[in-house]
């Protein structure tokens, strides 16, 4: 019998890609509505004044805002520098001390335990090493101290949506789902002999109607701008209807508003070793 070996993931050229996806369109149109998250986040991981904080995957820097409020000293790191630029006007605006630094959820350029807390919301999720990003976070805060995550759930909505969009554009072959970080099971697979709680929450997506929302992900929001773009004319409008008819099945808000729960784990870890 002959064993045929799965062939070899090459995260680089996949983590170049993304790159590329999330820099385009403007996230943070997206972001910021999401701002929420980061608030309740930091609230769920108890933050204290003065906690040295790494926001990771922060994006345009909701969980990083959220921290520097509360008086903490935060770290910002993203992989998209148009993202960290975006956080850098929002702090500068709100008068906060904040370091932004260019950095990759897979290598972290931190020391051992030289956090108290590291935080994610919606980014770390995304990072194609899963097991890599998981320890990295786990080696940078210290014994005692907590991982804080905000991580959509696979049955959810936006968990449904990425599954939509991939059965248009497929995913590169090898991965494991982004959504794995919405389980508990993933999680206790990615954070082994640590302490895990996970609560699920929804976040509301309000806009005016199912129209607006696809208009505003299709040129904001960069896995829905991507796969928009890499398909045919046709092609586009058959994804078009696809992610029209998910609103419809997840709208509460009737046929005069777009009011859509999105379902995700808010996840604290406590490192214990």
């Amino acid at each position: 019998m002959t064993t045929v070996e799965a062939p070899a993931i090459d995260y680089a050229a996949i983590k170049q890609r993304q790159q590329a996806v999330w820099a385009s369109g403007d996230y943070a149109a997206i972001g910021a509505t999401l701002q929420i998250v980061g608030e309740n986040l930091c609230e769920a991981v108890d933050l204290h004044a003065g906690s040295r904080v790494l926001d990771v995957a922060a994006g345009n820097g909701n969980a990083t805002l959220a921290a520097a409020r509360r008086f903490a000293r935060v770290t910002s790191t993203d992989y998209v520098p148009a993202l960290l630029e975006r956080g850098r006007e929002r702090a500068a605006a709100e008068r906060l001390d904040v370091d932004f630094r260019t950095a990759d959820a897979e290598a972290l350029p931190f020391a051992d335990a030289s956090y108290d807390a590291v935080l994610s919301t919606f980014g770390v999720m995304f990072a194609p090493d899963q097991e890599r990003a998981a320890a990295e976070m786990t080696r940078v805060v210290r014994p005692g101290g907590r991982i804080g995550l905000a991580n959509w759930t696979p049955e959810g909505f936006v968990g449904q949506l990425l599954k939509t969009v991939g059965q248009h554009v497929p995913p590169p072959a090898g991965l494991r789902p982004s959504v794995r970080w919405g389980t508990q099971q993933g999680l206790s697979e990615l954070f082994p002999g640590q302490q895990v709680r996970a609560t699920l929450r929804d976040f509301m997506f309000r806009y005016e109607s199912p129209r607006h929302w696809l208009e505003m992900f299709r040129a904001c929001y960069g896995p829905a701008h991507r796969a928009f773009a890499a398909l045919a004319p046709d092609q586009q409008g058959l994804l078009e209807r696809d992610i029209l008819a998910l609103l419809a099945r997840f709208n509460r808000g009737g046929a005069e508003t777009l009011l859509v729960p999105g379902a995700y784990l808010e996840v604290v870890i406590t490192r214990t070793a």
